[in-house]
């Protein structure tokens, strides 16, 4: 679109941080970001109002599955219930999932068209690649490796991006230079903003980082994954 680089701001997981300290910076911005609802989340049980007047001020209302499950027998994912073990999943309950996911955020925006994010950055359910049989749900999927591509060289159904854990204002700025420098897709991943998850930025940093983003909108596109994704399809057929 003329610019330099293209850069898309996610949320994560739907929790009430994203409604209390994100999103309203974002507006104060103008920038236009996408948030992952997991639909069964506790903020979207007790604020769906809330969540769904997002997608009316612009920002797009991305599909985090049903119950956020994730591979449970790995280093670090105690956390990670039987119910809501990938490990325990078929193949099919993760699609019926998925498309169950998004009617119901149809039911909130209005929209057919949707992207995804895996949960965990898990693709599969034993060996199989679930996305394979979803290409017709969803426009695009990301993932979570921490790399940066050119438009033509994005995988729409494995989109990278860098997952903030604490990162300082400077380690986060070097991200969105280095995207301009090389004329690439930059996806930058929030969980925790003041708080509500471990993977988290502080308050003070993530208005910093949207305000030096701001600054730079002269060189970088700066718009919803749904909107990029659609560009990037155009652009690599």
């Amino acid at each position: 679109n003329g610019k330099k680089a293209a850069l898309v701001i996610n949320y994560d997981d739907a929790i009430d941080e994203h409604l209390d300290n994100a999103a309203p910076v974002l507006d104060s911005l103008g920038l236009k970001a996408t948030f992952y609802v997991t639909a069964f989340s506790q903020s979207v049980q007790k604020r769906l109002n809330e969540w769904k007047k997002l997608p009316l001020k612009g920002h797009e209302l991305g599909n985090h599955t049903l119950f956020h499950p994730c591979v449970g027998k790995m280093p670090g994912r105690e956390w990670v219930s039987n119910e809501n073990d990938l490990g325990n999943y078929t193949v099919q309950r993760i699609e019926n999932e998925i498309r169950m996911t998004n009617l119901f955020l149809q039911s909130l925006d209005g929209k057919t068209k949707r992207t995804f994010a895996f949960t965990c950055g898990d693709m599969k359910v034993a060996d199989s690649v679930f996305m394979n049989g979803m290409k017709k749900d969803v426009v695009a999927a990301r993932a979570v490796r921490h790399e940066m591509h050119q438009l033509s060289e994005v995988d729409l159904y494995n989109i990278d991006c860098y997952a903030v854990n604490n990162e300082s204002f400077e380690e986060m700025k070097q991200w969105v230079d280095q995207a301009i420098e090389t004329n690439s897709l930059l996806v930058i991943l929030f969980h925790g903003v003041g708080g509500g998850n471990p993977a988290n930025v502080s308050i003070h940093n993530h208005r910093k980082i949207l305000t030096y983003i701001k600054q730079k909108q002269n060189e970088i596109w700066i718009a919803p994954m749904i909107t990029v994704a659609e560009y990037i399809r155009n652009e690599q057929k």
